[in-house]
Formats: structure tokens, sequence, C-alpha cells
């Protein structure tokens, strides 16, 4: 990378890049990403191996996901996506399976879930970690036997998809915690691919702030936008935990309040966003544990709620910073008020 005057000039990549094949899916050269996608390649060949993809919020599970679907041999078929954490319970096991006319009261005729939908392409399962356990014993069978019904039905359909799973969470604990199956865990966990965190990815933030920048700056008419040098060296020092998807929204805002044609530091707005406590940050941007100790759940609780003050009160913002879905951020905080009117109620 190189430096003309105060605007940044990335150049290009060796046009035999290993990344260059998954280009409109993953933007990156780094040689953690080149791995990564090299063993992806590899794994998607198979046509019927499932696939777990581990890695933090915001490192794009969805977009290997679908490189993986792009360079299988199901590629002309039908990619679906769910995302396990944003429907309701009562709604996901039919979004997944199906139902039959009068299934349930409001079931007025036959619907095809996203398992039979996808046909012979590929469902991905985003935030498996979330889904119930009962929905997790009927998932289990679908993976082991490749067969299911439809809500309210008696025949058996065959399910003739790939699966991949993704999660942030860490399955092994959850497992221990009997949050998640153990024999379903197992048989999610056969081809597993860790995704990197952005911070491990010498390299790739230039490479990805340039390409937000165009992506947002054509989107606005504004073609002629750029990254100034020293904007990329705030972001390269930037430690990402919400990794890439943090990225792109200091990028689309930055797109927005830049008035010129270099994208300046100040434009970026990136000490508001950090999730590393610094000495003299504002109040309010640290947990306090006093010399006496403090519960875990006092800490987690006091990190939620510090969050949620940070992001104005923002949920999908502050569930985002703290690597969980929005879903999981509401229940807790509804179990939390659930604890304390049992506390007063008792006192």
């Amino acid at each position: 990378m190189s430096a003309k005057g105060t605007e940044l000039i990335i150049p290009a990549r060796p046009s035999n890049a290993p990344a260059d094949r998954w280009h409109s899916h993953v933007i990156g050269d780094s040689l953690v990403v080149r791995e990564v996608i090299a063993l992806a390649t590899q794994i998607a060949a198979s046509r019927s191996v499932t696939v777990l993809l581990v890695g933090e919020t915001g490192t794009g599970k969805e977009l290997f996901a679908r490189g993986i679907h792009a360079a299988s041999p199901r590629s002309a078929d039908p990619f679906v996506a769910i995302n396990c954490a944003a429907i309701p319970e009562t709604l996901l096991e039919s979004e997944l399976f199906g139902h039959e006319p009068g299934a349930f009261t409001d079931a007025k005729s036959l619907k095809r879930g996203l398992l039979e939908v996808a046909d012979h392409g590929t469902v991905f399962l985003d935030e498996v970690a979330e889904l119930p356990l009962k929905l997790q014993a009927k998932l289990l069978r679908v993976v082991e036997d490749r067969r299911f019904r439809r809500l309210g039905g008696a025949e058996e359909q065959t399910l003739h998809a790939r699966i991949i799973a993704g999660t942030n969470a860490a399955l092994e604990r959850a497992v221990e915690n009997n949050h998640f199956r153990a024999d379903l865990f197992y048989r999610l966990n056969v081809a597993r691919i860790e995704l990197p965190p952005l911070r491990e990815r010498n390299g790739d933030v230039p490479l990805l702030a340039k390409y937000f920048v165009q992506r947002y700056a054509e989107s606005e008419g504004r073609e002629n936008l750029r990254l100034a040098a020293d904007s990329v060296d705030a972001l390269e020092r930037h430690h990402w935990p919400g990794n890439i998807r943090e990225l792109e929204n200091v990028i689309e805002r930055a797109v927005v309040v830049c008035t010129g044609d270099l994208i300046h530091p100040h434009h970026l707005s990136l000490q508001r966003r950090s999730l590393v406590p610094l000495v003299g940050a504002p109040a309010g941007a640290t947990i306090h544990i006093p010399p006496e100790g403090k519960s875990l759940q006092s800490i987690v609780d006091e990190a939620i709620h510090t969050t949620i003050g940070l992001t104005g009160g923002n949920l999908s913002a502050a569930a985002r910073i703290l690597g969980i879905s929005r879903p999981t951020l509401t229940r807790k905080l509804r179990d939390e008020s659930s604890v304390r009117r049992t506390i007063l109620a008792s006192s």
C-alpha cells in the first residue's frame, strides 16, 4: 500500500490470488483469509458434507456460506438463508419445515418450508445456537436421516439440500451448559471452518474500506470520494470488535458526513465506536469492579446496560456490539426484569 499526497492508492492484487475466485463473496487477500478460502473451496467440492461456520459477529459467515454454495456442484440451485434468532419460536418451525392446511389456526393452505424450497441447493442456518431445544431435536433427525415432516403432515419429505450452520457462540460451552444438544453439535461439526476476526486479517482493512467507500459513494452519486491516507492509518489501528459489519457501518456514515472528496479521520468517528476501554474514557464507557468483587451476572448486566446507553438505546446496535442477536438481548432484558420483580415481591 502506498500513498500519493493525501490520497490512498491500493495496488491491484495479483490475478492469481485465491481470493479473486471468491471476489463477489469475500473481499480480502491476507494469508489467513486465503487459507480459509482454500479450505472452503475444498469443502465446497463435496455435494453433501455438513458445514459449520464459526466466527465472531460480523466476520461474514453468510458471505462464506454463499461462497461455498457458489463454488459447489449445487450452485445452479437455490441458496436459502434463515436467521434462527430473528424469527419467533412459534413461527420458526413452520418456516423450516413448512405446514399442511389446518396444522394450526392460521394455516389455511399448504406451505413449503425452507428445507423444501432449497431443493437441491443449500440451506444456511445462521445463529444455529439460538435454536430452541425442541427444534434442535427435529433438526437432528433431518441431519441424520435427511427426512422430515411438515407441521400437521403425515407424509415424510426428503431433504435434498446441503446444510451449512453458522454461529458466533461457543457451541462446546453451550453443550456443557445443556443449552445445545451434544448429538446435534457432533452432526453439524463435520466440516468446521473458523472465520478470523478482522483484527487478525493483516492488510485486509484497506481493501475492505476501499470497497465500502466505492459501494456507498456510487449509491450517493459521488464516485470521486476517496479515503485519505491518515484515515487508512486510523482504520488499521482500530480494534474492530464488530468486525466487517462495524467497518461497513463506519464507512457508510463517513460517506454521508463527508462533504469533500477525501474522507479524513474526523469523518470516521472511531473513538465513539471503540469497545476497548481506555484510560480517561468518558464516564459510563467502563465497567467498575469494586475491591470486594462483583458477581459475573452483575458484570454481564452492567455491560448490557452500559452498551445500550452508549448506543442511545438502540438495541440492534447494542446487540451487534455485544456479539449477540437482538432477540437474545431482548430476552436477557426481559429475564432481568422478571428477576427484579420477583425480588421486589418477596421483600
